[in-house]
């Protein structure tokens, strides 16, 4: 009697033992999660403003057909005091691109002051995004600005609206979004109809004999491949093979079709699987072809379970990286695609792209641009989850 005791605390004591090991798990789990999370945001936060310095202009200001030496003038007026030598390192505070920004001003209107848009390490050092030391001509420059209140923050829209620049303040994400807009409706154009026409022949019409098990078997590892073998596959057949251009979003989507195509045909079977048989059977009984029994019964029905599966692995091709590098979509992309086949690169891949700038705004930019593709995954994720808890039925 006291043995069985002693083995049922025993027993007792294991299962708590486990039952804390799993808490501890996930606990460890949520840990790292939360301290990526916090090491993303605060990096990140500081992409999505930039700094500006606002310039006085002298009145009834010229300007000339070199944007240039329009703010080289504007500048030496503000700074009358400096040498030639001590206005070309006051110059460095200033983006690249100042000279185009002063004229787009002045020609919008007439004004007495322009905002130009501060440079990589003086953006950082008003925001105090990173440990940042600046020349002391550059450090009294911005103190006499926080002085007269001419230098402040706002949001940064360029981040939004234009592509990807070789100066850290100008750097933007619309050309790799549109790029992964394009490569990711390529995608779906070739996965989604023919994932889903495969998995209804698997699974309502196709013999059950060993070919079509052996096809199972082959479809279901095809999902485990390693990316970057579809990124290889891609680059012999529809470059060195079909001799599309290199880099452009159709010969993405369609290399992410490949990747994507098991994963369409499995949770499209698995739907078509959850649909009763008891269904078939009344169609066929009332009088129902085959083909009308799939269209007009099963499929209809089994439709949020595909949908679901089809927007995870829309969120999984959206992620990837590996086979766009192998097919030439690691180009220095500037210019917002406007078709399919014109020159483009995705959120991925320019995110992996700025970390290996030397400057340390990318930094900033890298960790926006984590944020915005992390935002777009959890939201096919909650759509996905919608699906299949609006439209999925209990047998």
């Amino acid at each position: 009697m006291s043995s069985n005791k002693t083995n049922t605390k025993k027993r007792y004591a294991a299962e708590r033992r486990f039952k804390l090991y799993g808490k501890l798990a996930i606990g460890l789990a949520f840990a790292f999660i939360l301290i990526l999370l916090v090491n993303i945001l605060t990096k990140g936060v500081g992409g999505f403003s930039q700094t500006k310095i606002t310039l006085d202009v002298p009145a009834g200001f010229e300007t000339t057909s070199n944007a240039r030496k329009d703010f080289k003038n504007i500048l030496k007026y503000n700074y009358p005091d400096k040498s030639s030598r001590e206005l070309r390192k006051l110059g460095k505070a200033f983006s690249s691109n100042a000279g185009y920004e002063v004229a787009t001003q002045l020609e919008q209107a007439t004004t007495q002051t322009v905002k130009v848009t501060a440079a990589s390490d003086v953006d950082l050092y008003y925001k105090q995004s990173a440990d940042i030391s600046l020349p002391d001509i550059q450090l009294e420059l911005v103190n006499n600005l926080k002085q007269k209140n001419a230098i402040n923050t706002q949001f940064n829209k360029d981040f939004f609206t234009l592509g990807d620049s070789r100066n850290p303040e100008k750097a933007g994400m619309m050309a790799s979004f549109v790029g992964s807009l394009f490569t990711i409706l390529a995608c779906l154009c070739l996965a989604l109809p023919l994932g889903i026409a495969t998995a209804i022949y698997l699974q309502e019409f196709a013999p059950k004999n060993r070919f079509t098990e052996i096809l199972e078997i082959n479809i279901n590892n095809l999902a485990a491949v390693p990316s970057i073998v579809y990124g290889l596959l891609g680059l012999s057949v529809y470059i060195n093979f079909m001799d599309l251009p290199r880099s452009a979003a159709l010969v993405g989507g369609l290399t992410l079709a490949l990747l994507i195509l098991p994963v369409i045909i499995i949770a499209t079977r698995t739907a078509l699987k959850s649909v009763p048989d008891s269904i078939r059977k009344a169609a066929l009984g009332l009088g129902a072809s085959p083909m009308q029994v799939v269209f007009h019964h099963t499929l209809p029905l089994a439709m949020p379970g595909i949908m679901t599966g089809t927007i995870l692995g829309v969120a999984r091709a959206l992620g990837e990286t590996a086979p766009l590098i192998m097919i030439g979509m690691v180009a220095f992309i500037p210019e917002i695609a406007s078709s399919w086949l014109d020159p483009s690169t995705v959120l991925p891949v320019q995110i992996y792209q700025w970390t290996k700038m030397a400057e340390t705004g990318f930094i900033e930019k890298t960790s926006a641009a984590i944020i915005i593709l992390l935002l777009l995954l959890i939201l096919l994720n909650l759509v996905a989850v919608y699906i299949r808890n609006k439209f999925e039925r209990r047998w």
